[in-house]
């Protein structure tokens, strides 16, 4: 008998699709209200752009579940004579990896394609082949000819992301532009559905956010966190993957695709939560990963745990290689563990989990 076809879900391929940059979330914010607003009890955005889902709103205690739906992107910042675009960036870019993308520019009258360019090799000396060139040596080129026809079709101020779409590489494994963070935005999404259509007993509120802007400093986290007020918080994020080379275990501990979830602990991360989460894990029988953090994570979880009177938080991360690449890759079936272990950390609240210690 053939192995049966993997088919990943639609509502995180569609997530993976939409174009949203750290300020730009529309599309993503528009898959999470289609996918995640018929399973809530309750469904709200705010002024900063998050999407805050709740179910069982009376419950006790008040569980907050974070991804964030934004992702690296790049801003048109002016047009020379001859209609090339210049930029910068938003949030944290590898600049060695900018040139010869094909990217796809969100304009007021639809996607614009182009492609980065910069001097080719050929055209390079010996010391400047050993350069990485800086923002502003790199440009973006739509075809036009002028200044005046560059800009009848974009606008200073437009956003820009790689035009690198999802792909299955083997199996399970796969490829995307923008894992970082789809995916935690689709697990907490996914896992608030799964929980209202479970018929087991939920005693927790569950308030399930994906948060905006998380690329240029948590800024949606730290506005959800005061609003939803939780006692208990998760952050869902990606890590890294360690299983490649050229990655000192020594220096970035060892955890690997396919391993499972990672449970974070550290200065960030609420001990009781932690426990609560590892015992979660076991009991769902998933497979599962750690690292050590030392400092506030790079993460929504530093603003969540600083929310108004401080909030018990936990962090769960999904295995990734190449993080803040055009293409990032995970083992999809990590994510697939990773909504089996809250939902069963939801389930397992009572009303006397509030995370103090």
């Amino acid at each position: 008998m053939a192995k049966k076809e993997f088919v990943p879900p639609a509502f995180l391929t569609d997530l993976l699709a939409a174009h949203s940059p750290s300020g730009y979330e529309s599309e993503a914010q528009a898959v999470f209200d289609h996918h995640v607003k018929p399973a809530a009890d309750r469904y709200e955005k705010d002024r900063i752009g998050n999407r805050i889902a709740t179910l069982n709103p009376e419950g006790c205690p008040v569980l907050m579940l974070a991804g964030h739906i934004d992702e690296l992107g790049l801003i048109l910042t002016y047009v020379n004579k001859d209609g090339f675009i210049y930029f910068d960036t938003i949030g944290g870019h590898d600049r060695i990896m900018i040139p010869g993308r094909r990217v796809i520019i969100q304009t007021a009258h639809g996607p614009v394609k182009g492609v980065t360019g910069k001097r080719a090799v050929h055209l390079m000396d010996e010391a400047d082949r050993k350069k990485v060139p800086e923002i502003h040596e790199i440009w973006i080129d739509i075809g036009a000819r002028t200044k005046e026809e560059a800009l009848a079709r974009v606008a200073i101020g437009d956003p820009a992301t790689y035009d690198h779409e999802f792909e299955l590489i083997h199996g399970t494994v796969a490829t995307a532009r923008a894992f970082d963070d789809k995916v935690g935005a689709y697990i907490v999404g996914e896992t608030l559905r799964r929980l209202a259509a479970s018929k087991k007993k939920l005693a927790a509120c569950v308030v399930a956010v994906a948060t905006s802007q998380e690329e240029i400093g948590t800024r949606g986290a730290t506005v959800a966190a005061y609003s939803v007020n939780p006692h208990l918080a998760v952050a869902i994020d990606v890590g890294h993957a360690t299983d490649h080379p050229d990655c000192d275990n020594r220096k970035f501990g060892e955890t690997k695709l396919g391993g499972g979830p990672i449970l974070c602990r550290g200065a960030n991360i609420n001990p009781i939560v932690y426990k609560k989460l590892l015992a979660a894990a076991k009991a769902a029988k998933v497979p599962h990963q750690f690292e050590a953090d030392p400092r506030p994570t790079g993460t929504d979880a530093r603003a969540l745990q600083m929310g108004r009177g401080g909030v018990a938080t936990g962090l769960v991360s999904i295995p990734l290689r190449y993080m803040h690449t055009p293409s990032e890759v995970i083992d999809l079936e990590d994510a697939e563990n990773c909504i089996k272990l809250l939902v069963e950390f939801a389930l397992s609240l009572d009303k006397s989990d509030t995370g103090e210690w």
